[in-house]
């Protein structure tokens, strides 16, 4: 017995049902709908600075906080680098200058993935809160789940 979640409630039904017995919402055929990127298992550093200033869509908590990583060692880096060699730190500062636009882009599509504005980004404590939340299931406002889960 195979279950998917309904397109338009996100509860989970049978693959086969023409349309949910919750809300009645049509289904897409007999498979579950999956985002064009579900799965994909690239680096998140190197997927989120392809959409350097993308703030339409969402971004997986996945994506976020392996970005939000890779993004903090390499600033950690490059510092301590800058300090061994008696450097005043322009590297640094040049890095975090250009990383600033996509740390925003993607702050804001994962905003989007539990189903927020991303002018929430913009509250100090409520944001990491909804930074750590999972995705809401299903087709939100923003896209499709990034997950490819319905």
């Amino acid at each position: 017995m195979s279950m998917v979640f309904c397109s338009g409630c996100a509860k989970e039904i049978h693959s086969t049902a023409a349309a949910c017995p919750q809300c009645g919402a049509p289904q897409l055929g007999k498979q579950a709908f999956t985002a064009p990127n579900a799965g994909a298992q690239g680096n998140p550093y190197i997927e989120v600075l392809k959409k350097y200033a993308v703030f339409t869509g969402r971004a997986s908590r996945r994506e976020y906080w392996m970005f939000f990583l890779i993004n903090l060692c390499i600033a950690f880096a490059l510092g301590f680098i800058e300090a061994f060699l008696g450097g005043k730190g322009i590297l640094s500062n040049i890095y975090s200058l250009v990383m600033f636009l996509p740390s925003i882009a993607v702050g804001i599509r994962r905003m989007h993935d539990t189903d927020r504005s991303g002018w929430w980004i913009l509250l100090p404590i409520v944001n990491i809160v909804f930074l750590a939340q999972d995705s809401q299931p299903g087709v939100n406002r923003f896209g499709p789940n990034p997950k490819g889960i319905n």
